[in-house]
């Protein structure tokens, strides 16, 4: 009994120990919580599964069809634009295209800008710079005579160092600028064609005279270089709306060609690939290959490419018989007779001339330009 006792006492020792073992470790589980530690593994498994990624990228393809992503543009116009009459053309043309057009004032005034609606909600492996690819594009409408008067300004000037007319600082905007019926209106100033009116300033109507087609164009190539601006010149609303629309067109399909270049190629360098097998060092796979490039000839049958491969197994081999042939006809006839397995009940046929010439050009030929197949 009194060894019982001591044995008792260290027994009630260890039983305390291994009571406060667990108790530690349900200590800080809970202070981790089950339940937030659950939901992130899961997180972390739904994020690493590889049908998940497939579904979020094909769920992000969708939406950025550009049959899709035509519709969650917006065009803004300013309410300056309406004054015109043709103005009617280029609003009918932007509802026939299915996009949203919007009344707004715009900086500066007599602009079209675009904006994109991103969808709700939206996919999280769409990089944030796709949703916004062409929102800073502005297009400029000019008056004839509004447009002379910068091209007046820019002759003038003597570097890129002045001021060039329609840009502004303030804005982060790209801008493009458009004129409609600058032709008709440069016609209409001729001495022959226009009416005698005194001009309420005749020092610029005298400058404004002297500016014509050479000095327009001398504007256009300094606008190019020094300030990166395009001018689109249209004769009509008609021609002004066929632009629009071919531009809007464009902007809904940027965000699908840029998703497509931030995605990854990935390689199955251990699989067969689609063009061909895989070939190791020891030669192993050199035989479908060589099958596999055979069969990419027109007009040839696996039965053919068997004939080929089952004669030459390899293309160094069909090769050196080339360099022992003696004649140019005596190579290109090589493979002319040899054997095809036929189907049953049909009858033995050879390779044929036409393919025997065909291979043999693709391996011994040296012009890149040479036609193999005299048929296509």
């Amino acid at each position: 009994m009194a060894r019982a006792g001591p044995g008792g006492a260290g027994g009630s020792r260890r039983g305390r120990g291994q009571r406060r073992a667990p108790t530690w470790e349900i200590s800080d589980s809970d202070t981790e919580g089950p339940a937030g530690a659950e939901a992130n593994s899961e997180a972390v498994a739904r994020a690493r599964d590889p049908a998940e990624e497939r579904r979020a990228a094909a769920q992000a393809l969708r939406l950025l069809r550009p049959e899709q992503a035509v519709r969650r543009l917006v065009v803004q116009v300013d309410p300056a634009i309406l004054e015109d009459a043709g103005a009617d053309i280029l609003l009918e043309a932007l509802s026939s295209l299915g996009c949203e057009y919007r009344i707004e004032p715009q900086r500066p005034a007599r602009s079209l800008r675009w904006s994109r609606v991103k969808p709700e909600p939206c996919p999280s492996s769409v990089p944030p710079e796709v949703w916004a690819a062409g929102e800073q594009d502005l297009l400029l409408l000019l008056e004839p005579d509004e447009f002379l008067q910068g091209v007046l300004q820019l002759t003038q000037v003597c570097g890129p160092t002045s001021s060039v007319p329609w840009i502004f600082p303030e804005s982060p905007a790209c801008p493009h600028l458009a004129v409609i019926g600058l032709d008709a209106y440069l016609w209409s100033r001729q001495p022959n064609t226009r009416e005698m009116q005194p001009p309420e300033n005749p020092g610029m109507a005298r400058a404004m005279m002297a500016v014509g087609w050479p000095e327009v164009e001398e504007a256009l190539v300094l606008l190019q270089l020094w300030a990166n601006l395009d001018v689109l010149l249209v004769a009509s609303w008609q021609e002004l709306s066929q632009h629009v629309c071919a531009f809007t067109k464009a902007l809904a399909q940027h965000p699908f060609k840029q998703f497509q270049e931030h995605q990854a190629v990935s390689f199955r360098t251990a699989a067969c690939w689609v063009a061909g097998a895989r070939v190791t060092r020891d030669g192993t796979g050199l035989r479908g290959a060589w099958w596999r490039q055979i069969r990419q000839f027109n007009r040839v049958s696996p039965a053919m490419a068997d004939a080929v491969v089952t004669a030459f197994p390899s293309p160094r081999l069909l090769q050196q018989a080339y360099v022992a042939c003696g004649t140019e006809q005596e190579r290109l006839a090589l493979l002319a007779d040899l054997p095809v397995k036929a189907d049953k009940g049909k009858r033995p046929r050879r390779l044929g001339p036409d393919l025997s010439r065909r291979i043999c050009l693709f391996l011994t030929a040296t012009d890149p330009d040479l036609l193999l197949d005299l048929s296509s």
